[in-house]
């Protein structure tokens, strides 16, 4: 998700989840007949409480999740049109962070490799206009 702070700097919300100790993106598994963007907004929802909008497509990760399966992520730029964050049994903590601190805070290095790529452009963006 992407925001602004009070100066108009942009912004970047992480999630920390407290059973397994890390800080990541929200993210989650396909429903039966679910699109990739369904699932996107569909899960921020449940674990952050926020509605938000698709912007544009920024990539994905794939990897073996700790059960030893695989798992293909596909990310967007997300902006919030509503809800408020609470802590709820998935996600504890909520951080929006300048796109160059979320890299540093991030758990996973494919989180941050996708987050550092996001930062060199939302930087370009942010000069070029």
């Amino acid at each position: 998700m992407v925001g602004h702070a009070a100066d108009g700097a942009v912004q970047v919300a992480i999630v920390h989840r407290p059973h397994r100790f890390d800080w990541t993106f929200p993210k989650g598994k396909l429903e039966p007949d679910e699109s990739f963007e369904d699932c996107a907004r569909r899960e921020v929802y449940e674990e952050t409480g926020l509605r938000c909008r698709l912007g544009r497509f920024v990539g994905h990760t794939e990897y073996i999740d700790r059960k030893d399966r695989p798992k293909v992520v596909a990310y967007w730029l997300m902006h919030v049109e509503g809800g408020e964050f609470s802590p709820n049994g998935e996600v504890d903590e909520l951080r929006w962070l300048p796109p160059l601190d979320a890299v540093e805070q991030l758990t996973y290095e494919r989180d941050r490799g996708l987050m550092a790529s996001l930062a060199d452009a939302l930087a370009r963006e942010t000069t070029a206009a």
